[in-house]
């Protein structure tokens, strides 16, 4: 048995590199940083005095290749927090008013029923909306179902205070030209399997102490090989398979029984192999961060409508906020941003206006753009080279760029090579 070359130890190589552990694999991971994580990661910041996330994020009690991924590798029982039940709060900055939506734990979806718990102002038949992402999702073929916007109205209460921001969140994109094929994954995936799977979670204690630095001692435990400063510069590409990998710091010849799985960002991956599908627009996300303790009793995390505000959490020592398709801040002065978006958070919890320490983050390429053009685009992770799988969020993954897709990618790359690996000694 060879040794398997994972090369990126984002979630998705990091995935990767536990699958393939599991099975028995002998396990080198190279990474051209000087710490795992890629863009789901933890860092201090001096400006704030804290250690923050480089993103927000949101994980749901339906992330079943999440969840069981920090099974495997012992991550903390409290690495994730959230409400016992599926509950979201809400709050519009316009009318001032605030609610909770507290989908039921069946399948069957009676909360639509109850006024108290679905969005002011709308009706339960308002929530059959998504029926037509899903037909026509069921419907596509090759992969081109169209946009959410030819197949469900994206207007009027429910859409401004459900559909558009939690569609928003999920795709980084306009809801109204993303693909449905992703909308209905997400939507089948969550609230379409009942309250149990919608439940909210937060790694309120770090990106990297909930996911990446259990994923390292896990590795390191079993024996694997982690090599930090290896940027990789060129593939060996032989007749068929991979012969080299050409590190920064030298060449590394593999041998025949040795594979690769390639996790890098999809502009990398296309520079390293020319011929290869990736997306080619991509969305931005901004995040806000500001050094000051919530009030007790503060909601975890709180969706806004009406505001520049998108999602604000509330972690312990500070509070912060998440913007997605946020290309049109990107030229936005970083201060003005601050300025506003403490304004709203000072609004929505009766705080001093006076600004604290502060922190913007702007990812010009946090994830691809999630239309269906760029959606066909995704490549799967077997390549027409024996011994190199792909893995990444940006692979066909069936999901957006979200945790969870990184993580099933990199389970999918690891089946991918014991499956090429397997019908190599049959035709042998």
């Amino acid at each position: 048995m060879g040794t398997v070359h994972v090369v990126g130890s984002g979630l998705a190589g990091l995935s990767a590199a536990v699958a393939l552990v599991q099975r028995g694999q002998r396990v080198v991971l190279h990474e051209a940083a000087k710490q795992a994580g890629g863009r789901c990661r933890s860092y201090y910041d001096p400006a704030l005095g804290l250690t923050i996330d480089n993103g927000n994020h949101l994980l749901l009690s339906g992330n079943a290749d999440t969840l069981d991924f920090l099974r495997v590798v012992g991550a903390p029982a409290d690495a994730l927090s959230g409400p016992d039940e599926a509950v979201f709060d809400f709050a519009d900055l316009k009318s001032g008013e605030r609610w909770q939506l507290r989908p039921n734990a069946g399948r069957l979806p009676w909360w639509v029923l109850s006024p108290d718990r679905r969005v002011p102002g709308t009706r339960a038949r308002d929530y059959l909306a998504p029926l037509g992402i899903l037909m026509a999702a069921a419907g596509q073929r090759d992969g081109q179902g169209g946009t959410i916007g030819a197949h469900m109205r994206c207007e009027g209460p429910l859409y401004d205070r459900l559909w558009h921001p939690v569609l928003l969140a999920a795709l980084n994109t306009d809801p109204r030209e993303s693909d449905v094929g992703l909308a209905a994954k997400i939507l089948r995936e969550t609230l379409g399997a009942g309250g149990q799977a919608c439940r909210p979670l937060v790694a309120v204690g770090g990106l990297s102490a909930a996911l990446v630095d259990p994923a390292i001692r896990y590795l390191e435990a079993q024996g694997s090989e982690i090599r930090f400063g290896r940027r990789l510069r060129a593939l060996g590409l032989g007749r068929g398979r991979v012969d080299r990998l050409d590190f920064s710091d030298g060449p590394s010849v593999l041998g025949p029984d040795d594979s690769i799985v390639l996790a890098l960002p999809p502009w990398v991956a296309a520079e390293l192999l020319p011929d290869l599908p990736t997306p080619r627009e991509y969305r931005s996300i901004v995040n806000a961060h500001f050094a000051l303790a919530p009030k007790p009793g503060s909601p975890l995390f709180l969706g806004v409508v009406n505001g520049l505000t998108e999602w604000l959490f509330a972690y312990p020592d500070r509070y912060s906020v998440t913007i997605s398709g946020a290309d049109r801040l990107l030229d936005v002065p970083r201060e003005d941003l601050a300025r506003e978006i403490w304004g709203e958070i000072a609004q929505l919890g009766n705080l001093a206006r006076e600004l604290p320490s502060w922190q913007i983050v702007k990812e010009k390429r946090a994830t691809f753009a999630a239309t269906p053009a760029e959606a066909a685009r995704r490549a799967r992770a077997e390549t027409a080279y024996d011994n190199l799988v792909l893995a990444g969020d940006w692979t066909a993954t069936g999901l957006p760029s979200t945790i969870e897709g990184a993580i099933r990618s990199g389970r999918t790359a690891a089946r991918a090579l014991a499956c090429g690996a397997a019908r190599t000694r049959g035709a042998a």
